[in-house]
């Protein structure tokens, strides 16, 4: 009998599917089953991935609301049109650093539920397409971008580091180094996920960018499923009169939770 689900890691630059995919050559006994995620990452996200299998797979839906915990990075004063490193960069011109008050006040003020819009990059369909293409299409400003409920139950402060110049250009670089290659049709219009002109992008940014600290926060998050960790960091970024990103994400865990009684909260996690 196999189990209803796992749980495996999926690393940073690999997709879902291809995690499931390298996670069935390790495990060949599950390789003729089945195998559906609930809850995806991103390409450069890493962390927990549920995966449903067998017939669990059809309860889909039942899994997908789960809450979510995550430890992100952010960097200020840069951005890009994805929110996170795979994308298109832009340098604010501003040197940012707000200190620990500073930014736990600005962590305060995103806890609870905001309405706010879709990230332009996510597979939200409008008019039967998903955003990411009417955005690599160029017909963003053809159609209204809708909105939803993001509710974030806490966050909390980790650590800052001050990162130069030349390291985060290293860290980023190193990072877009793993981006996975794919033949595959549909990703024939985002060139690949874009990969060769954002590294040439990024190359030119720094070029450009003289040798200067750059603020760089982690932040353990949890959240109702559906909250965006990359447009999060736009919006830390901008209680401080910048732009910012996310450097790195990891999710940590995927659970309910909920209040029973007076004496505290039971946690189901994964």
């Amino acid at each position: 009998m196999h189990p209803p689900y796992v749980v495996i890691h999926k690393p940073r630059g690999e997709t879902p599917l291809g995690a499931i995919e390298r996670w069935k050559l390790e495990r060949p006994d599950y390789a003729p089953l089945p195998a559906s995620y609930a809850g995806r990452l991103d390409p450069m996200a890493e962390g927990k991935l549920l995966v449903l299998l067998g017939d669990e797979c059809r309860k889909q839906k039942r899994y997908t609301k789960l809450d979510k915990e995550y430890v992100i990075e952010v960097v200020l004063d840069l951005a890009t049109d994805t929110g996170d490193v795979l994308g298109l960069p832009a340098y604010a011109a501003v040197e940012t650093q707000p200190g620990h008050d500073a930014i736990k006040r600005a962590l305060r003020s995103v806890l609870g539920t905001h309405r706010v819009p879709y990230p332009a990059f996510s597979s939200k369909p409008v008019g039967g397409t998903p955003l990411f293409l009417h955005a690599l299409q160029g017909t963003l400003d053809t159609i209204t971008i809708p909105e939803h409920d993001e509710t974030i139950y806490g966050a909390k402060l980790l650590g800052v580091e001050v990162v130069r110049t030349t390291g985060l250009e290293e860290r980023i670089t190193s990072a877009l180094s793993i981006v996975p290659r794919s033949a595959e049709p549909s990703k024939a219009l985002g060139a690949d996920f874009r990969q060769d002109v954002i590294r040439a992008g990024w190359r030119a940014l720094f070029s450009l960018t003289p040798e200067r600290s750059f603020m760089v926060f982690k932040v353990r998050v949890r959240c109702a499923s559906g909250t965006y960790m990359r447009t999060l960091a736009s919006r830390l970024a901008k209680s401080f009169g910048t732009t910012g990103l996310t450097l790195s994400i990891t999710r940590t865990k995927i659970g309910m939770y909920r209040k029973i009684g007076p004496f505290g909260f039971w946690v189901r996690s994964y």
